[in-house]
């Protein structure tokens, strides 16, 4: 059997990195259409080739998952991209094998999907908030670089991200949510109680790493302090490691159609959305 352990995993400093340009919208959005176009052919490919890509997305809160994501999904099929963000478990759920929940959403072929957090909760966020025991996560830990393993084995192409955020940045994310009617709805109690525990995390978070960054299943880091340079970094690296090509399409043109000029309706029974803007 392979070892089940690559190159110890790098150790995060929680500092933040020292500062750079910040990337000017204009550019961003710039990049951003180039690397949506790729992410099209990815989507074609995978659909043609019947491959099957499961990507992981985990990190504090506040450093920007769901951020990434939406970037990630934003000029693809749904049908082909798939995001999974699972709630709290049932309690039905929470009698089950852990991992039973999350198995029915790997993809199938022609899939990617994209957890936006995953088993890995129970490393993180349970482990933290004391929703399961100490034994319960080094069962978890022990076992899951070979369930990994098995997932690899069927076909799928497995990918974790780990996004780091620096505390200053951490807090300000979260305090720009509070006065935010858009984003409020991102800021639980949850999130509250466990913003006091951020060296708990870090503890968690490398136990993790030290666990499962194997060599079938490596955990890849990017650090979010800057959204939009980590946005583009992340799909820049991810479009790296898929061996992707462009499917050949028909070139599309419009047929040709006729239009009649419209009738005057004098008692219709729709209504008219009014045009106030």
């Amino acid at each position: 059997m392979e070892d089940s352990k690559s190159a110890p995993a790098s150790v995060i400093k929680d500092e933040r990195p020292p500062a750079k340009l910040k990337l000017k919208r204009k550019d961003y959005e710039r990049e951003l259409k180039r690397l949506h176009t790729e992410l099209v052919k990815l989507q074609e490919w995978v659909r043609h080739e019947q491959k099957k890509i499961c990507v992981v997305f985990e990190g504090r809160d506040g450093a920007g998952k769901g951020g990434t994501i939406k970037a990630i999904t934003a000029r693809v099929s749904p049908r082909v991209f798939r995001v999974v963000a699972l709630p709290a478990p049932t309690e039905r759920e929470k009698s089950q094998m852990y991992i039973q929940r999350y198995l029915p959403h790997l993809p199938a072929g022609g899939e990617i999907v994209i957890f936006d957090r995953s088993w890995y909760n129970r490393a993180g966020v349970e482990r933290v908030m004391g929703f399961c025991s100490e034994k319960q996560v080094e069962r978890f830990l022990r076992i899951v670089p070979s369930v990994e393993k098995a997932i690899i084995d069927s076909g799928i192409i497995l990918i974790k991200y780990w996004l780091e955020v620096s505390p200053d940045e951490q807090t300000r994310r979260l305090e720009a949510r509070i006065d935010d009617g858009r984003k409020i709805w991102k800021l639980s109690n949850m999130d509250l109680k466990s913003y006091t525990r951020w060296d708990d995390y870090t503890h968690a978070r490398d136990e993790m790493f030290a666990t499962t960054d194997t060599a079938w299943a490596p955990w890849h880091v990017a650090r979010s302090d800057d959204k939009r340079k980590a946005r583009l970094n992340i799909i820049e690296h991810f479009l790296s490691l898929i061996p992707y090509e462009e499917i050949k399409r028909d070139k599309v043109k419009l047929p040709k159609r006729d239009v009649s000029k419209p009738k005057k309706h004098e008692s219709s029974s729709f209504k008219v959305v009014p045009e106030r803007h």
